[in-house]
């Protein structure tokens, strides 16, 4: 790797262990259009041997709905919300306790704001902090997806 991109990637994670989360998320700016982040995020989930299950339009309903209800004006630009699952950490997660069932899919969101089309953001739902077994398959849970959020974020911009 080159020494300039070694200092981009420490920056990033810098980021991303701090700054850029807000309570129980985790989001990162990214210096690219919405479609380039979304299959950078496509590419990291794949990279891991898993495959996107549902890809949720969120942007588009809003949009539909807000007409439909007067309830106001765009939220998003563009805004997706990709859902996949690890068959190995989701399994430990579930034997860690049954009732983990709640966290699976996994989901990690890709949008950009209305009138800034070459900003995209890419964020995830951080699992809750807990003991024991359980608490290790989360933390195991969160390292996935923070690794899928940091490769995307970095290949994209």
């Amino acid at each position: 790797m080159r020494s300039a991109g070694k200092w981009l990637l420490l920056a990033f994670c810098a980021v991303l262990a701090g700054g850029a989360q807000a309570g129980d998320r985790v989001t990162v700016k990214v210096g690219a259009e919405f479609q380039a982040a979304k299959e950078a995020v496509e590419t990291a989930i794949a990279n891991r041997g898993m495959i996107v299950n549902n890809v949720s339009h969120v942007g588009n309903m809003l949009e539909r709905t807000g007409k439909e209800t007067g309830l106001g004006g765009a939220v998003y630009g563009t805004a997706e919300v990709l859902e996949f699952c690890s068959a190995v950490v989701s399994r430990r997660m579930m034997e860690a306790d049954p009732h983990n069932i709640v966290y699976c899919p996994y989901t990690v969101a890709v949008y950009t704001l209305p009138g800034d089309p070459k900003t995209a953001y890419i964020s995830y739902r951080k699992p809750p902090v807990a003991k024991g077994k359980t608490g290790e398959a989360l933390k195991a849970v969160d390292q996935l997806l923070h690794g899928i959020v940091a490769e995307a974020a970095q290949s994209a911009m």
